[in-house]
């Protein structure tokens, strides 16, 4: 239309007045037959492609710890409630509304008629009671759900009222409710089986057909062949539609390409065979002058909403099948040394790391929390500046010295210290960061060995084995401490520097169990934030994780998609099912 408009104004210089009245005349049904035309062109179809450096572990979303299988799972399954990515509101999502008693204890919900699940069997009450009742909170399946809905040790009562209605009743207050019931709904007809015969944590494999993965999610898996791709469909009986009541999602297929390194992907990028590509600091003077010329756009969303860190194996247990330790003795006391851990938190050199790989566009981290968060975010916890003449003086004091003149320091028992710091290989941000670490740490006189090791081979180190000394790693966060829970608790599935603890092993672990509990039961706002605010002090005190920098979260995509909404919290990809291929 506007090219037509430009072209009607060459027009009017060019000939009369009564020329140009019959030319508006003549073309004017020509105006309408195009703008008729605009509104009507069909925004199904097409595909986008992806990228991923690890294969899936899993397609089972419950038990999944690592982001590798949620980046999959979460095209393929959806919870009764979603936080709008830009508003931070919650949603009604698989449920069309809620109501909660006067109490705040018991909340019912009423599910949308005709959810069907991707195989076309009706999704009902009993499905959500099934994920809550015989998944999450089943002792013998594996998840970190468990963590975030068991409050003070009691579960919540799930109970189906009639197809479409469910009843929770909560034993306290639980401030962070409706967030929580963004939890995936599994399907009962498909996965019950598996549950009664003990199978179900392996579940789902990375060898299940396709067609047995039933979801209800906006994309169903079509193909996975390991180390190559994995191919989405659009699922013919995902519940949401669009304004104009066109089906959704508008993309018939979202192909994700499995690359071996972030290296390899920025390649894939420029040269057109991704659509969209997470950058990496050091990527942005590169990209950036390109933009017009290779036809994408960048989106800088400011600092991502998790964590980067280095963490220490605080483990002090022994293997119940070996009556090993998982580490040795001598490194057990040093990584349990909060001295050596304040010395280690010295020598982080925030700044370099910036610079050097992030290209500045980072921030330095303290805390558990992302000041992304702009409300729960504490800016006075401890911050430990990069100082290694501090950090060598702490070291010193603490014992450990160079006694025998070798450039290595020693304990207090003559022990060199000397150990490993291992990160996923594909990460060049990673290894950086780890390399970096491993420099300043030599400096103090540690003999220091970076490991680097396939993604999904180092979760099962951290969550599996227990056996490595220390590791670069980062978390995916959320607007809501609560849902950190199975990290902080001390019997958290994810308390990674000292997991599968009965009780809590230190007095401060057990002061942040009791912040928790008291945290998730508090109702005002203002309140909770001082809760978590000391719970975020006890961390940057406590060192059960050094933390490093956090990236800015920035996104280049094709500018062949529509309806694009950036969002710091959900990035550029929150709202798959509504973006489309632009005709």
């Amino acid at each position: 239309m506007r090219q037509c408009q430009i072209a009607e104004g060459k027009l009017v210089r060019l000939y009369s007045r009564l020329y140009i009245i019959l030319f508006a005349v003549l073309i004017q049904p020509l105006f309408v037959c195009l703008s008729l035309a605009d509104v009507s062109v069909p925004k199904s179809g097409g595909r986008i492609v992806l990228s991923t450096t690890t294969d899936p572990k899993s397609f089972n979303d419950m038990v999944a710890k690592e982001t590798s299988t949620t980046l999959i799972t979460s095209f393929l399954f959806e919870g009764l409630t979603r936080v709008n990515a830009q508003t931070l509101k919650v949603e009604p999502n698989l449920a069309e509304r809620w109501v909660v008693s006067k109490d705040g204890l018991i909340w019912t919900f009423f599910l949308r008629k005709n959810l069907r699940w991707s195989d076309g069997v009706p999704l009902t009450a009993d499905d959500v009671v099934f994920t809550f009742n015989d998944l999450i909170y089943n002792p013998e399946v594996a998840n970190s759900s468990r963590d975030i809905f068991t409050v003070d040790g009691k579960p919540f009562t799930v109970e189906k009222v009639d197809d479409h209605t469910v009843r929770f009743v909560l034993p306290v207050k639980f401030a962070p409710f409706l967030k929580g019931m963004s939890q995936s709904i599994l399907p009962k007809h498909v996965l019950e089986s598996a549950v009664k015969e003990k199978k179900f944590n392996y579940t789902w494999g990375i060898d299940t057909p396709p067609q047995e993965i039933v979801g209800e999610g906006p994309f169903v898996l079509r193909t996975y062949q390991p180390g190559e791709k994995v191919v989405l469909k659009r699922n013919p009986h995902y519940w949401r539609k669009a304004p104009d009541g066109e089906s959704l999602p508008y993309l018939d297929e979202v192909l994700i390409l499995i690359v071996p390194s972030s290296d390899v992907e920025l390649l894939k990028f420029m040269e057109g065979s991704l659509d969209y590509y997470d950058l990496r600091g050091m990527d942005y003077p590169l990209l950036k002058p390109l933009e017009n010329k290779k036809g994408f756009k960048i989106y800088n969303m400011g600092p991502t909403m998790g964590s980067s860190f280095l963490v220490f194996n605080l483990n002090t247990r022994a293997n119940e099948k070996t009556r090993q330790p998982f580490i040795s003795p001598v490194k057990m006391t040093w990584f349990n040394d909060i001295e050596f851990r304040k010395a280690v938190a010295h020598a982080i050199d925030r700044e370099q790391m910036t610079k050097i790989v992030f290209n500045g566009l980072a921030f330095a981290q303290f805390s558990p929390i992302s000041p992304a968060d702009t409300f729960f975010f504490n800016p006075k916890v401890i911050r430990y500046d990069y100082n290694l003449k501090k950090a060598r003086d702490i070291l010193f004091n603490a014992g450990y010295q160079d006694r025998n003149g070798d450039g290595i320091i020693e304990d207090i028992q003559g022990n060199r210290v000397q150990f490993n710091i291992a990160t996923n290989a594909d990460s060049a941000e990673r290894l950086d960061i780890a390399a970096i670490i491993r420099q300043d740490l030599e400096h103090l006189g540690m003999d220091v060995r970076l490991v680097p090791v396939e993604f999904n081979t180092l979760v099962g180190k951290l969550t599996g084995t227990f056996e490595w000394d220390a590791i670069v790693l980062s978390l995916t966060g959320t607007i809501e401490p609560h849902f950190g829970k199975n990290v902080w608790s001390s019997s958290g599935q994810l308390h990674m520097w000292n997991p599968t603890q009965k009780t809590p092993a230190t007095d401060w672990e057990k002061r942040i169990d009791d912040l928790f509990s008291k945290g998730v039961q508090e109702l005002n706002e203002n309140k909770r934030k001082v809760i978590y605010d000391e719970f975020q002090m006890i961390v940057s005190e406590k060192l059960p994780v050094i933390y490093t920098v956090l990236s800015a979260r920035i996104a280049a995509i094709r500018n062949k998609f529509g309806n694009l909404k950036p969002s710091s919290y959900g990035g550029l990809l929150h709202n798959i099912e509504e973006i489309y291929l632009l005709r």
